[in-house]
């Protein structure tokens, strides 16, 4: 585990991509929110679950968990009641030049949003779960804006779609 130490954030708003240089691939998009924006989209009463993961570039565990979340989100993502998100905790003024390219490099095809929120921290990691240091990788399941279930630590692949199965 990692406890985040976030800095010096600037604002930038996110945009969705064309094409890139090298050929028809859209750049991944992600798009930079605050955490009242984050909680908007985690309280949606559609009867989804919504599994939330919370992790940087620059964390090791977050990063060796990433292709499991990947087969994880392959396996579900055509089910109607799921949806994964992936929170990064990564510098916004880098999301050009390490999360877009972190997220092409290792075919992340979940939806990812960058948390620019550093002021606010104090107040957004309590909310998310009181129990939570702060630590990354974390994360959380959501079913219509309620809390199901939190995670502060590395998951594997079977932990994963054990915690999904028991709440899908």
């Amino acid at each position: 585990m990692i406890t985040i130490t976030l800095s010096g954030f600037s604002q930038n708003p996110g945009k969705k991509m064309s094409k890139s240089a090298t050929g028809n691939k859209q750049k991944q998009e992600v798009r930079i929110v605050k955490f009242n924006e984050l909680q908007t989209i985690l309280n949606k009463n559609d009867n989804k679950l919504y599994v939330v993961n919370f992790w940087a570039t620059w964390c090791s565990p977050c990063v060796m968990e990433l292709p499991d979340f990947m087969k994880v989100n392959n396996i579900y993502k055509n089910n109607p009641h799921f949806k994964m998100i992936l929170v990064s905790l990564d510098m916004a003024k880098e999301v050009e030049t390490n999360v877009r390219p972190f997220l092409k490099k290792n075919n992340i095809d979940a939806q990812v949003y960058l948390l620019d929120d550093n002021k606010h921290m104090n107040e957004w990691i309590p909310a998310i779960d009181k129990n939570w240091t702060g630590a990354i990788p974390a994360t959380v399941l959501y079913r219509n804006g309620k809390k199901l279930e939190f995670r502060e630590s590395k998951l594997q692949k079977s932990e994963l779609v054990q915690i999904i199965n028991k709440h899908l």
